[in-house]
């Protein structure tokens, strides 16, 4: 079997498991998931989707349904499409509209790390191999709130064990659930996986920009490439406002010593801060590592971060061949209270 993941406009993702020789439309129908459709036979179109990473069987359809060009671009006819591989496919509906939602998930606290004076490092026991897609996050019910912070995953997709960086916030709801509630085998619930900010099948040079938490999903995304390899270059800026926010550091070189071609550096933009690179992420991009702008740009950090980097890159008369962001506030993605 191939496991596809579809990818919601709402950003919810569902994973579903095509068996040999059964086309998308059918084994999302079998598990319950109305995509959108109409003929089944290749001649309306009603089924585009767009493939961003894996191969497959376009089958038959006429020209009206999917042009050449489109085919060209990636996207095929879910009514006729068979996985040769595992795919991830950009589905233009809602989960909603497709009558699914967000996956129920049960967990319970494993740990809590006190990485730094503002970070927290938590693990989740799910019981089971939790998918998701590199650099998606999932909302944490909050006990006793009635309420839920969303954080992007740190660990790799299909372990049991469920990592996140979070921000500790005075007074908030999670910083404080983690620093004075918390124990081991504490239940949570959770619900997704959600986020359009995911690592796509690597094609070119890759350039990730992280702020503070916003190191989550690279973490993930880099466990995933150790796994699966790639023969282009990855490097990554990690900024933080002081010294003692720089958190996972090891990881970072231990990502760097599996991943040929992986580089990284870190920066802090306190004027008071020690660290050998001071200053934002947007003056430590290195020309080398922009390739005239032939790059896939992922940026996970504050809006005011996601602003500055593309002023940058619009001052440098630079446009990367894509660009992929998610903006965190303080109680959101990443970086929840």
């Amino acid at each position: 079997m191939n496991t596809v993941a579809l990818n919601f406009e709402d950003g919810v993702t569902r994973f579903i498991a095509c068996r040999p020789g059964e086309t998308v439309a059918d084994a999302s129908y079998r598990l319950g998931i109305n995509i959108p459709l109409d003929c089944r036979d290749g001649a309306c179109g009603t089924c585009r989707v767009h493939c961003e990473s894996g191969r497959f069987d376009p089958g038959s359809y006429i020209e009206d349904a999917l042009s050449d060009e489109e085919a060209a671009q990636g996207y095929g006819l879910a009514c006729q499409m068979r996985p040769r591989t595992d795919l991830v496919l950009a589905v233009a509906a809602s989960s909603e509209v497709c009558k699914t939602k967000a996956a129920a998930l049960k967990g319970r606290v494993s740990a809590v790390r006190r990485l730094s004076d503002t970070t927290f490092g938590l693990s989740v026991e799910t019981g089971e191999p939790v998918g998701f897609l590199p650099g998606q996050y999932v909302n944490i019910a909050v006990p006793g709130s009635g309420q839920a912070r969303s954080y992007s995953f740190s660990s790799v997709p299909g372990s049991s064990t469920a990592e996140f960086l979070i921000r500790n916030i005075p007074g908030g709801l999670m910083s404080t659930f983690l620093a004075e509630q918390a124990r081991e085998g504490a239940a949570l619930d959770l619900a997704g996986p959600s986020g359009s900010f995911y690592l796509r099948e690597i094609r070119r040079p890759v350039l990730m920009l992280a702020g503070g938490t916003g190191l989550a999903p690279f973490l993930s995304m880099l466990g995933k490439v150790a796994e699966t390899g790639t023969d282009q270059p990855i490097h990554l800026v990690y900024g933080v406002t002081h010294d003692a926010d720089l958190v996972e550091t090891g990881a970072l070189e231990e990502a760097a010593a599996k991943i040929p071609g992986f580089s990284f550096e870190t920066c802090v933009a306190s004027p008071d801060s020690r660290h050998a690179k001071r200053g934002y992420v947007t003056e430590h991009l290195a020309d080398a590592h922009l390739h005239g702008g032939a790059i896939d740009t992922y940026l996970c950090g504050p809006p005011a971060m996601v602003d500055a980097v593309r002023k940058t890159f619009a001052e440098r008369g630079l446009t990367p061949a894509s660009f992929h962001y998610e903006k965190f506030a303080a109680s959101g993605v990443g970086g929840g209270a």
